[in-house]
């Protein structure tokens, strides 16, 4: 399998629905522009839709942590990036960059993520095929650097 380092997504758009009484995206919408660049990546693990359907084997979001870095607003165009920073043999990883495509950050995504087996639900392993996937684009996106924002977590820091 080719991967790109990180995986980029196709270009969205921020849509009329999304807006919120602020007049900016709803903070939903950030992960399901998140969430279609993950589709995009899981496609090319070889877990898309008919993974799902033919094998009866999908992916749960087991946790997630979204920074909201930038605002954006109707009609914004941005694009998602993917990358792999760890797995097991029933889960991985992955850190997300959510940028205008002026190249301003607009928001950040870490997701563990679980293999899961349809017919129980129950957490499974990778099949070998998926497996060796996985150990390519994480082989891909080990050259990348570690995230400066990834592995975050949230509290409020208090002065000692």
């Amino acid at each position: 399998m080719s991967t790109a380092a990180p995986v980029i997504s196709r270009v969205m758009e921020v849509e009329k629905e999304w807006i919120d009484y602020n007049g900016h995206l709803n903070m939903a919408y950030y992960n399901v522009l998140f969430d279609r660049c993950s589709d995009e990546a899981f496609a090319m693990l070889g877990m898309g839709p008919d993974y799902a359907k033919e094998r009866r084997l999908t992916t749960y979001t087991a946790e997630i942590h979204v920074c909201y870095v930038r605002e954006l607003h109707l009609g914004n165009k941005v694009n998602c990036s993917f990358q792999l920073l760890d797995f097991d043999e029933k889960r991985f990883h992955a850190y997300q960059e959510l940028r205008h495509v002026d190249g301003w950050l607009a928001a950040t995504c870490e997701v563990l993520t679980l293999h899961v087996d349809m017919d129980g639900p129950k957490v499974a392993h990778f099949p070998d095929d998926i497996l060796a996937n996985m150990k390519a684009m994480h082989a891909a996106h080990q050259s990348l650097p570690k995230p400066e924002r990834a592995g975050r977590s949230v509290g409020i820091k208090r002065k000692t």
